[in-house]
């Protein structure tokens, strides 16, 4: 029995993701093992790693990666029960005690609570809950500050204090399109359409899209380029 039922997985892996062949395997133990001895059981780190996995290849970061992992084992350090019976009154209580004993604010907290849901969002997905004890835990409200805009004299200090075309056409560039300053860093020449002044930058999660920059960063862009 044990061999038909590797033979089974084996034929099945190429079709199914690591997420389904766990399931698949639970499955076939439970129903087809002749005096099962147990039942197999997936450990709460069992579900994390799948869902970093399901995440991975969904395109997530390293970074975000990492952010899930920390955030989700700090959770199941101070929850101990199994997947299936941790309650919306213990995430709650988990929430609430966080907050007080780190003395964070209530983004960060707003932070883990996204990525928690986030999680338990997967496992219902998948089938692993019937219903995921997130659902009753909302948004956290925090306070939207209104960013302050750089003036034209400040930006005209800057381009005063450039000591070479490079940081010119850069400062420019920044503030013509709005892009990110490592998607500057990551900017290609054949990226950069000087006709039609637009380039295409890669964003978090490696999105593509175009922006566009205005004369004075087209002809100091140039201006660079030519003295390289």
């Amino acid at each position: 029995m044990e061999e038909k039922l590797v033979n089974i997985l084996n034929e099945m892996d190429e079709y199914l993701n690591i997420a389904q062949m766990k399931k698949l395997q639970e499955v076939l133990l439970k129903n087809l093992t002749e005096n099962v001895a147990a039942k197999v059981e997936i450990t709460n780190a069992d579900y994390l790693q799948m869902f970093l996995a399901s995440k991975q290849i969904e395109g997530c970061s390293e970074r975000t990666l990492q952010y899930y992992r920390v955030t989700v084992e700090r959770f199941f350090q101070s929850i101990s029960s199994p997947i299936r019976k941790i309650t919306t009154e213990e995430i709650r209580g988990y929430l609430s005690n966080y907050q007080q004993n780190n003395r964070c604010s209530k983004v960060t907290v707003d932070n883990i609570r996204r990525n928690i849901s986030s999680f338990f969002s997967w496992l219902e997905e998948e089938d692993y809950i019937l219903k995921s004890p997130m659902r009753r835990i909302h948004k956290i409200k925090t306070k939207q500050q209104v960013k302050e805009i750089i003036s034209d004299e400040a930006i005209e200090q800057l381009r005063d204090h450039c000591a070479c075309t490079r940081d010119l056409a850069m400062i420019d560039l920044l503030y013509s399109t709005g892009i990110r300053v490592g998607e500057l860093v990551n900017l290609n020449i054949s990226d950069v359409d000087f006709e039609e002044r637009e380039c295409v930058v890669f964003g978090k999660g490696d999105k593509e899209r175009k922006v566009y920059f205005d004369a004075k960063s087209k002809l100091h862009l140039q201006k660079y380029l030519s003295s390289r």
